[in-house]
This record gives structure tokens, C-alpha cells and sequence, in this order.
């Protein structure tokens, strides 16, 4: 394999070879979706290429619940294919493709009539159970339990008494979803695919009725490349329409948005150690259990304002905080909310007008020769849309291609992760961290965090924590940019950490200091330095400010305020 590094040069590289030759398969789009449709290209003997207009998963792929789960609520809906599919994707991430990214993770469902619910959650708990089993990789995770309503409450303490009547207790699992699509990336590149970030797609080449090509201008340096390919694959989310006009062709489907809006609060405003699942009126509201923090979430409200920064409104806010309320002793306010994120579900446009009907299942299509179209499902199932993708863009290929092998190809990272993780003391002592640093590492970077370790040992101060965001090493700051693409100072304090969401300054405090660990790398004099800091420090009181209006529209309108590209 070829290195996993996406760094400065690596992205230079990536942009020129595409346009010196003809690609197999180009992937437009660095979601989940793209980056695994990249993956499933290049493992197939591919020549490939991904290019992503703004950064890795920046889009939905970064603001979504951050569960891989089988989706319980689907059962009820009657849609077993959805359920089975996703719980073998679920089982292949925890126990062979990403065990060290996928994590499991406890929820509690409260009853709160006595009788016929425990029954009736009760049976579709245990078919879910069964079907995980029954896919052949359900294996490693604990099967449900039936708890009284005073072992409830002692497991959830937060609960109030007369909330509920007894609970089920179940497990899923959760994983950090921006950094989960830059590993699909680096495995992509790993495996020889090409691949460049703030490239974005402003044009198609044809000839005749087909495409055969695209033009990518430079987001970063400027200067456009025609970079041609036997099939192209739109793997845009929520962006598909738009990508589909540039091409002159209206879609055989159309892609509506959903907004989800989430809270982060910190772990001790939440007594509990397992995480909830409750249902409101329209969905399932789901209180998740995230490092030293919890996300709270979601929402389903229909969106068609700005694609690329969705945002939340003081509406949503309190909804969300109303709902989780209505079953906790000790309410939250909005000054417990360190953060908030929105997010837009590309579903597929039906029939419904409320978009929480809507389907989740994915299409592909073939609308014009030379472009194959992948769109909809659901963040678990990216795998199978991948496949399905490149399995639809191969009929376009006039060449024999293998099928598809990343049902047995782990991440980047994943590889000698359970050995490194049984050796964490010793690689405490050897680099002078703290096992729980060791521990935090190994679970962000599996057997890369080898890399990190090397930049500490090369310079100790990068061992130590950042001043305002203590969970995260100053070496992890600069790792972003040397080997996972960040090419400014949002990308890491958004995508490469959490620090926007996990801190109540949003991130504002560490800014500065980010910036200038990583200057060096990215050739920053120190008016850039001050131009990222700035940049960030807008886009964070333009998102405050949208967060204190009343809805939709003037929420959008104020988180506009923000200038979305850094000036070089």
C-alpha cells in the first residue's frame, strides 16, 4: 500500500495526478458515502479519484447523532431489509472493519405504562437482538435487559420517579463520525485512490450526450484542472440536485433535506450511566453518552435555506430541551449547553410532506451516460451504498472488475489496535504520557496513534495538553495537518477534534494556540495566523447569534453573517 498521509504535498500530488490521466472512477463528494465509494473503487483495482469542495465530511457527515445503529425505530415502521441491513454493517465496523473508531454503547428505553409495553418494546428489543445475531456479527455486544423501575432509576438516577414504570436496557454502538470519514479517506489513499480536499466540482466535460470528466477548481491555490474519468460517481448528499444542474440534466429523483439539531451539555449535568432513549411526538429523542459530555438529540424539521452551514434556532433549542426535561429530575437550562450542532439528512423526496416519513433507504441511478448517482440511506449503511454505487458505475466500464472486498477491509488504524491497546502501559512509560492520554489516543488514531507518539517523542511539548481544551494533546493539533488533511484552523477545531462543541467558549480560547502549532506546517506568516483566528472567532458569534433567533429564517440569516472561506 501507498502512504495513508494526506498531507500539504500529498494533496498537491493527488490534484495533479488526477489531471494527468484518465480515472476509472472519479467520486465527487467527501462524505461517508464518497469516501467509502472511493474505498470500494480503489479495492477493487480502480484508478480512482475523490475530490471534496470544502473539508472532509464538513457536511452531514460530521453532524449527525454519531451512532451506528440498526435503527430501532424502523421496526416499528415495519421495514425489516433496513433493520437487518444495518445491523450487519454495525456488527462488520465493531468487531473486523473499525473496532478501534466504533464503540458499544448502552441505551435505556423507560416504560412508562405497566403491562402490555414492557411486552410489546420488549419483543421488538429482542428481535433486534435476534437479527443482530443472526446476521453473523452480532455477537460482541451484550443482549437486552428488563429492568424494575428501582434498578431503572439506579442505573439512571437523572430519571424522574414517576417517568417511567420499569425500562429496557440495550445496546448500539457510536463512533466519532468526522474522524470516521477521514480514515475512510486515508485507507482510500492507502490503497492508491487519489484524493484532494477543498477541490470543488465547477463544471462537467462532455462529449456529445456523455460526460467524461469534471472541472475542479483549486478552492486553495487557486487554478482550475480538467480531470477526466471513464464514470463519475455524485456522491454529493444533499448537494445531489445541485451537483446533477451543473451537468444540465434535472435527476430521475430529487434530494429533500432534514435538519437535526443536537446539544452538548457536560457529563455531570446528566446523572446516569447508560444513555436514554425516549420518544416525542414525531421521532425518538436519544441522550448520548460522549467522553466527558452528552449529546442530546434529534430533530426532524423539513430545510431548504443554506446547504452548507444549517442552522439552529432558539425554537430548536428549546424543543429539544423541553423533551429531555419532561423526564429528568434536575431540568437543564440553557446555560448548562456547551454546544450545539445542525446537521441536514439528504432524504429522498416521496410522497410525505413531513420529512421524518420519509425514506431512509438509498438509489443509485445512471441518469446520464457516464455519471452514476448515489443518494439517500442512512450514515451505518454507507458500505452497502458504496458497493452498490461502483457495482452500477463498473456497467459502464468495458473491462472485467472485481467485486467488492471491503466487507474484509479494515480502516487504516484498525490493523494491531487490540495489541497496542494491551501494551498501553508500557507505551505510557516509553513516551512519558499518562495511560489515560495513551487510552484517549488509541481510541481516536488505533495503531496510527504509533505517529502521534513519534511527534511527542521527537518534541515533548507536544505531549502536553492544550491550555484551554485539555482533552487533546498539542501534538494532535499538528498531526491534523502533517497526515489527515486539515488545511485550517476550522478543520481542526470542528472535524480533526470536538473542541467547538465540547467547550463552552466554542472553541475561541483555543484558537490562537491551534493556529500557531499549526503554522509551521501549512506555510502561515503570521497575518494568516491572525486572518484563522478571526475567521473562526466570526463564524462562532454568527452561530451564537443564530441560535437567539426565532426560527428558520432568521436563524439562517444571522449564521450567514460569517464569511465561509478563509482569505489566503
Amino acid at each position: 500500500m501507498r502512504t495513508a498521509t494526506l498531507g500539504p504535498a500529498q494533496r498537491a500530488e493527488a490534484l495533479a495526478r488526477m489531471a494527468e490521466r484518465e480515472l476509472d472512477i472519479l467520486v465527487v463528494g467527501g462524505g461517508v458515502v464518497g469516501a467509502g465509494t472511493a474505498l470500494d473503487a480503489a479495492t477493487r483495482g480502480l484508478d480512482t479519484g475523490l475530490v471534496e469542495a470544502r473539508d472532509w465530511a464538513s457536511g452531514t457527515s460530521s453532524r449527525s447523532s454519531k451512532l451506528i445503529h440498526g435503527g430501532l425505530r424502523y421496526l416499528e415502521m415495519l421495514d425489516f431489509a433496513l433493520v437487518r441491513e444495518a445491523l450487519k454493517e454495525r456488527g462488520l465496523l465493531l468487531e473486523r472493519l473499525a473496532p478501534h473508531l466504533v464503540k458499544p454503547v448502552p441505551f435505556l428505553y423507560p416504560l412508562t405504562h405497566k403491562g402490555w409495553e414492557r411486552w410489546y418494546a420488549g419483543s421488538g428489543v429482542a428481535l433486534y437482538d435476534g437479527m443482530s445475531v443472526s446476521s453473523g456479527h452480532g455477537r460482541g455486544l451484550p443482549v437486552h435487559r428488563h429492568l424494575s423501575h428501582k434498578r431503572a432509576l439506579r442505573v439512571a438516577p437523572c430519571l424522574k420517579k414517576d417517568a417511567l414504570v420499569g425500562a429496557l436496557q440495550y445496546y448500539d454502538a457510536q463512533m466519532d463520525d468526522a474522524r470516521f470519514v477521514m480514515n475512510l479517506v486515508r485507507t482510500a489513499a492507502a490503497y492508491g485512490a487519489d484524493a484532494a480536499n477543498r477541490a470543488r466540482v465547477v463544471g462537467f466535460l462532455r462529449e456529445g450526450e456523455r460526460v467524461v470528466g469534471a472541472r475542479v477548481q483549486d478552492v486553495e491555490a487557486g487554478g482550475e484542472y480538467e480531470v477526466r474519468a471513464r464514470q463519475i460517481v455524485n456522491a454529493t448528499g444533499v448537494w445531489t440536485d445541485d451537483t446533477q444542474a451543473l451537468i444540465g440534466e434535472r435527476g430521475q429523483f430529487h434530494v429533500r433535506a432534514s435538519k437535526g439539531i443536537h446539544l452538548v451539555v457536560p457529563k455531570d449535568r446528566i446523572h446516569s450511566t447508560t444513555g436514554l432513549i425516549l420518544r416525542t411526538e414525531k421521532s425518538v429523542l436519544f441522550v448520548i453518552p460522549w467522553g466527558r459530555h452528552w449529546i442530546v438529540g434529534t430533530t426532524d424539521t423539513d430545510w431548504d435555506l443554506d446547504k452548507a452551514h444549517p442552522a439552529a434556532s432558539s425554537a430548536d433549542i428549546d424543543y429539544l430541551l423541553e423533551h429531555v426535561n419532561s423526564v429528568l429530575a434536575t431540568p437543564l437550562t440553557r446555560d448548562d449547553v456547551e454546544g450545539v450542532y445542525a446537521g441536514l439528512r439528504p432524504l429522498l423526496a416521496g410522497e410525505s410532506d413531513a420529512t421524518s416519513k420519509l425514506s431512509r433507504e438509498h438509489t443509485v441511478a445512471h441518469p446520464v451516460p457516464g455519471v452514476v448517482v448515489v443518494a439517500g440511506g442512512k450514515y451505518t449503511t454507507y458500505r452497502v451504498m458504496a458497493k452498490d454505487a461502483v457495482d452500477e458505475a463498473v456497467h459502464g466500464l468495458d473491462q472485467r472488475v472485481a467485486e467488492c472486498v471491503t466487507e474484509d477491509t479494515p480502516l487504516v488504524g484498525a490493523e494491531g489496535y487490540k495489541a497496542r491497546w494491551n501494551a498501553r502501559a508500557h507505551t505510557a512509560v516509553r513516551t512519558g504520557l499518562h495511560v489515560v492520554r495513551v487510552e484517549h489516543l488509541l481510541n481516536r488514531y488505533g495503531s496510527l496513534a504509533d505517529e502521534v507518539f513519534e511527534l511527542v517523542l521527537a518534541d515533548p511539548g507536544l505531549g502536553e495538553p492544550l491550555a484551554a481544551a485539555d482533552d487533546y494533546l498539542r501534538a494532535e493539533v499538528v498531526y491534523a495537518c502533517t497526515h489527515e488533511g486539515a488545511r485550517h484552523l476550522d478543520d481542526v477545531l470542528t472535524r480533526r477534534t470536538r473542541i467547538s462543541i465540547e467547550t463552552f467558549d466554542r472553541g475561541t480560547r483555543s484558537a490562537r494556540e491551534c493556529a500557531e502549532l499549526m503554522a509551521p506546517v501549512l506555510g502561515w506568516d503570521a497575518d494568516q495566523v491572525d486572518r484563522e483566528v478571526q475567521h473562526y472567532e466570526k463564524r462562532v458569534e454568527a452561530e451564537r447569534e443564530s441560535q437567539r433567533q426565532p426560527d428558520d429564517l432568521t436563524a439562517d440569516a444571522a449564521r450567514l453573517g460569517a464569511p465561509d472561506i478563509v482569505p489566503l
